[in-house]
């Protein structure tokens, strides 16, 4: 996945890979938790809105789709809330066009 491929300075892929892998582990227990939650975009992209929970640099998409191929009943289940709340199915079309929020969901871009 793309977010495995953006090294830190003096960082191996294989340590990337494992950063990365910690980083969606924690977003994943903050959403089964309650402590992070999924919000649908106008469009159909995703963010997570998670106060203080280390990223690691992961972007949203990166992390949606990780999780999205896990399948996880908890996060089916949180996505399925998110989707209702939001009257809207996430669209996997503006996650991969780039659309995503920086601030929890209040705007949406592609910068």
């Amino acid at each position: 996945m793309p977010c495995d491929t953006v090294l830190k300075k003096g960082q191996t892929q294989a340590q990337r890979a494992a950063e990365v892998k910690k980083a969606v582990d924690r977003l994943k227990a903050a959403v089964e938790t309650g402590q992070a939650k999924i919000k649908i975009g106008p469009q159909g992209a995703v963010t997570f809105e998670a106060q203080g929970l280390e990223r690691d640099g992961i972007t949203d998409a990166c992390a949606f789709r990780r999780l999205v191929t896990e399948n996880s009943w908890e996060f089916r289940k949180a996505l399925a809330t998110a989707e209702t709340a939001a009257g809207r199915q996430v669209d996997q079309r503006m996650v991969a066009a780039g659309w995503h929020s920086h601030d929890g969901g209040a705007t949406w871009g592609k910068h």
